[in-house]
């Protein structure tokens, strides 16, 4: 029974066999640059294809290759952090993790993931992880030795505490750590540097609590550089009475802290409680005319302008005349008294300052006050190329893209390479995340033997992209046809659609590797289709899931790699059917052969598993076996050839006028190309 519906579905499964991988143009572009050592060019090519397919361990492994050609190596790093955190697997990508965390200092970091090596690699992995975490190990354990021996000679030592505490918590030893931190804060309670250290160790120690009133005192009161750390640690949301108040037991002189909390209880209307810890400030710190002048307020709202006087005569005696001004206009005396000279301007940040506390405000996650400070920066010194960069940066992670453009923009024209050669990435990976129209093209041509035919599919596509609409509209016009269908005799044979099929859709964007779509349309076929014509409605759609696992096509070293897809899809034109279709592919990918032209080969197996909603034999089969791909250099980026023998059984064979089983003999090559 050669019917209509044979052929167009059998056609469809195997171009859904071969369905696009939607990274692979940016992918091909970027292993080209890399050739040609145009790093810059290929890691952006990689972080465009990172967009597309951000679930794959190896985008990223080879994006923090490209960024260590460069000596980036805090952003290698990061690629290699977000590589092991896909693919936790990958026992050869975490030793390159942890190699490049102890060349870079990190020791703790480099020991830890060795150890975890160590136990669960493969063999290999594990003999190189053994020797590396004992090396880092046995150092670390005769220096905490040396510095013990130390203390025992002189345990008032605040530096030798310090360093032991360091050591120990590289070595993991938590408690270790813990127990001579505490020590050396303790010898010097001013150093809060090390008391947001304790805190560190406390909360991963589970001490919760400790661990927050310690990070909670070093962010107030201690070096700026101390104080970002420390809130960098902290939850997002301010901190609650309760856990001010034990910073508070725990570092008792912390003025700024207990400032803080005095006017938290003064906005939540605890004005006795306030008032203790202003006295409390006043008290113990003089020099502090802020708190004294609050608590000289708060004694004159209850009457008691004796006791008041003399704070307020304190604040108008100190040398911050713009709080004494204030004072003079709470109390009702005059702004300036007789013989006084004027009220001097406060002075204004200068750019420096501004730029540094929008940066510290940046690392510490506080991108508002970042933003902020910035902007002030940018007023006083427009010609400040690093400040607009760290706007754009700023914009960017507040989710207003737009804005973070136009900084990037202008950051290109810095005359330092390094700032405008990074603005100018960062540029252009946003153009191309905001353009609003996105086409792209695929072209399938294969021959088949079981059908010797050779089929031809292809797409022009173009997408409407807004960013505050979840959905993507978009046109389309494919093509489906062959070279063998024929109208004539009283059952003709078409072994495609042989259409062109226009038409509209709507796609979601990509989450996790799926895409959810519709689209309603034409076809029109260049052959006469009694009875339907050659014009018939079109409506389709469905869901469509692709991920890639290991060495691209094209990658610069070999190794294994795996890609699945499926697709489950609504045809109206196939008596209203949904199809269900599953493709795998395993196997190695071949280092570049530069002695061969540049060939690039993959060699794989594969698994393909259709069925459908009406349980039709056509449709309803399991195919398996060897396959090959290869390109040249040479050939325009997204093209490759492949080469397939599959074996395959028709799970369902009522109504077959066929063998059950087959063999088919695949061969053609794809193309993809986007804008």
């Amino acid at each position: 029974m050669r019917t209509c519906g044979l052929w167009l579905v059998l056609a469809a499964g195997l171009a859904w066999a071969q369905a696009p991988d939607p990274a692979y143009p940016w992918l091909e572009k970027a292993y080209t640059a890399l050739r040609a050592a145009d790093y810059d060019r290929a890691i952006e090519s990689f972080r465009r294809a990172i967009e597309l397919a951000p679930e794959r361990a190896a985008l990223r492994k080879d994006l923090a290759y490209a960024y260590l050609k460069i000596g980036e190596n805090e952003a290698a790093l990061e690629e290699f952090a977000q590589a092991m955190r896909l693919d936790p697997s990958d026992h050869h990508l975490a030793l390159e993790y942890a190699f490049l965390c102890y060349e870079t200092g990190r020791r703790a970091e480099a020991r830890r993931v060795f150890d975890r090596v160590r136990q669960t690699g493969d063999p290999a992995s594990r003999a190189a992880a053994e020797q590396a975490f004992q090396n880092i190990d046995r150092a670390l354990a005769e220096a905490i030795a040396r510095w013990l021996h130390a203390l025992d000679k002189n345990p008032g030592d605040w530096g030798t505490h310090l360093e032991l505490a360091r050591l120990a918590e590289e070595r993991n030893e938590l408690e270790l750590a813990a127990t001579h931190y505490e020590k050396a804060w303790r010898l010097r309670p001013e150093r809060r540097g090390v008391l947001a250290d304790l805190g560190r160790v406390w909360l991963e120690l589970g001490h919760s609590e400790r661990g927050m009133a310690a990070l909670l005192a070093a962010s107030r009161g201690a070096e700026p550089y101390a104080a970002d750390r420390a809130r960098g640690l902290l939850p997002s949301r301010y901190p609650y009475v309760a856990e001010f108040e034990s910073a508070l037991k725990l570092d008792p002189t912390n003025v700024p802290l207990r400032r803080e909390l005095a006017y938290l209880l003064l906005e939540l209307g605890r004005t006795a409680e306030a008032e203790q810890h202003f006295r409390a400030i006043v008290g113990t710190d003089s020099s502090d005319l802020l708190a004294a002048a609050q608590l000289a307020l708060l004694l004159l709202a209850r009457g008691e302008r004796q006791d008041a006087q003399p704070l307020i005569e304190r604040v108008l005696a100190g040398e911050d005349a713009e709080l004494a001004a204030r004072m003079r206009r709470a109390t009702g005396l005059p702004p300036v008294l007789p013989g006084e000279p004027p009220v001097p301007q406060a002075p204004q940040a200068s750019p420096l300052d501004a730029r540094a506390m929008g940066e510290r405000s940046y690392q510490a996650g506080f991108l508002k006050d970042a933003l902020k400070y910035l902007q002030l920066a940018h007023e006083q010194d427009p010609a400040d190329f690093a400040v607009m960069l760290k706007l754009g940066w700023t914009y960017n992670m507040l989710g207003q893209d737009d804005r973070a453009l136009r900084w990037f923009q202008m950051a290109s024209y810095s005359p330092d390479p390094a700032i405008a050669s990074e603005a100018t990435r960062a540029s252009r990976s946003l153009q191309a995340s905001l353009a609003r129209l996105r086409s792209s093209f695929w072209w399938l041509p294969f021959y088949s033997s079981r059908w010797r035919d050779v089929f031809s599919y292809s797409q022009l596509r173009t997408e409407f992209r807004f960013r505050r609409l979840p959905l993507r509209p978009y046109g389309s016009l494919r093509f489906i046809g062959d070279s063998r269908s024929r109208p004539g005799g009283a059952i003709p044979q078409y072994f495609s659609e042989t259409a062109l099929i226009a038409a509209i859709g709507i796609s979601t964007p990509g989450f996790r590797g799926s895409v959810l779509w519709a689209e309603a349309g034409v076809a029109i076929s260049y052959l006469e289709r009694p009875p339907g014509g050659r014009r018939l409605g079109d409506w389709r759609g469905g869901l469509a899931f692709s991920r890639a696992f290991g060495r691209p096509l094209g990658a610069e070293s070999g190794g294994r790699f795996f890609e699945t897809g499926a697709d489950a899809v609504y045809l109206s034109r196939f008596d209203h059917d949904v199809l269900f279709y599953w493709r795998n592919r395993a196997g190695y990918t071949a280092a570049r052969s530069q002695s061969l032209g540049g060939l690039a080969t993959q060699c794989y197996w594969n698994l393909n598993v259709a069925a459908d909603a009406r349980r039709q034999y056509w449709a309803s089969f399991v195919e398996s076996g060897p396959g090959f791909r290869f390109r040249w250099e040479a050939m325009p980026a997204g093209m490759y050839f492949s080469l397939d023998l599959l074996r395959g059984v028709h799970t369902l064979n009522r109504y077959n006028p066929r063998r059950p089983n087959y063999w088919d003999w695949r061969a053609g090559f794809w193309y993809a190309v986007s804008r």
